[in-house]
């Protein structure tokens, strides 16, 4: 009975080990690139992954060593590279919950020193990682709230505004330019409001969080603009602009769930809706306004 409990847990004791030997080389392959902090944490995490390992090999009998494919490495490295390790770290990380519950239920099946090793590696798993983790403190993180927050209310306003010009006119120059004036002046005054905030936070970079957050608004009233500058057609200038706001609006959200480890899906769903919801209410209220006081005929609609 002993034996053949061993032999079927063989198969699943090997792919824990390939895992912790493959997150081994991911995590020395990125100490590779870092310095200073950086480098230290992540080495101490591959090093962490290597007990691990050392483990599951002991409990298979055999070495279990795989190589990372190079397009999967450079991927990572890309990641790294444009939004931050803290990002990258914990997308890597994001199936750990799922390890954490199979070595549980896995636990049974060993006994006396083994079973205390596997507790002692669950407890690295819940806990020391995320104690190496937030010794991270990268700077986009810190400011990650800042940008957020200049891209979601861009968003809403900008799509907004154009859905309400949707409904007053057919004049995709119009639209495109009352977008970018509304815009670029909602920009400012939303930097300096981040920067009061950020001061009365007591953050060390008031400056550097207003302009976290005026650069993510300039860049999404240009983004959600653009079509309008490329077409005739309102219609499809306004389709082709709440599909990027939707592109946007999906990652951005993705990027703060992976931070702040939250539910995805539920906070993509608030933030469509009310990005939907306000753009309904302001072709309702354009066309009204247009339709009262005579706008469409003004710009020759």
């Amino acid at each position: 009975m002993e034996s053949r409990l061993e032999e079927a847990a063989r198969s699943e004791a090997r792919a824990f080990c390939v895992d912790e030997y493959t997150d081994y080389l991911i995590y020395r392959y990125l100490a590779e690139k870092e310095r200073g902090d950086f480098k230290r944490i992540l080495e101490e995490m591959a090093e962490q992954e290597l007990r691990h390992y050392e483990f599951w090999k002991s409990v298979v009998g055999e070495e279990c060593k795989a190589a990372v494919p190079g397009w999967k490495l450079r991927l990572i490295r890309i990641s790294r590279m444009l939004f931050g390790l803290t990002f990258t770290i914990k997308l890597l990380e994001m199936h750990e919950k799922e390890v954490i519950e199979s070595y549980k239920r896995f636990l049974p099946r060993l006994s006396g020193d083994a079973r205390r090793r596997l507790e002692e590696i669950i407890a690295d798993e819940e806990t020391h990682e995320k104690s190496l983790l937030s010794r991270l403190n990268e700077g986009i993180v810190r400011y990650m709230g800042f940008i957020a927050l200049g891209l979601a209310d861009a968003i809403v306003e900008i799509t907004g505004v154009h859905a309400g010009f949707l409904g007053a006119t057919t004049t995709t120059l119009v639209a495109g330019i009352a977008g970018l004036i509304v815009g670029l002046s909602a920009a400012i005054s939303m930097a300096a409001a981040a920067y009061l905030q950020a001061k009365h936070e007591g953050n060390e970079n008031p400056v550097t969080s207003a302009l976290a957050t005026g650069i993510a608004y300039i860049f999404a009233v240009i983004v959600l603009a653009l079509p309008y500058f490329a077409t005739h057609s309102n219609i499809l200038a306004f389709a082709v602009s709440v599909a990027l706001a939707v592109v946007l609006v999906v990652g951005f959200t993705f990027y703060s769930a992976v931070i702040n480890e939250s539910n995805f899906r539920r906070e993509v769903m608030e933030n469509l809706a009310v990005l939907f919801g306000t753009a309904a209410a302001a072709y309702i209220f354009g066309d009204v306004l247009g339709r009262i006081f005579g706008i469409q005929e003004i710009f020759g609609a």
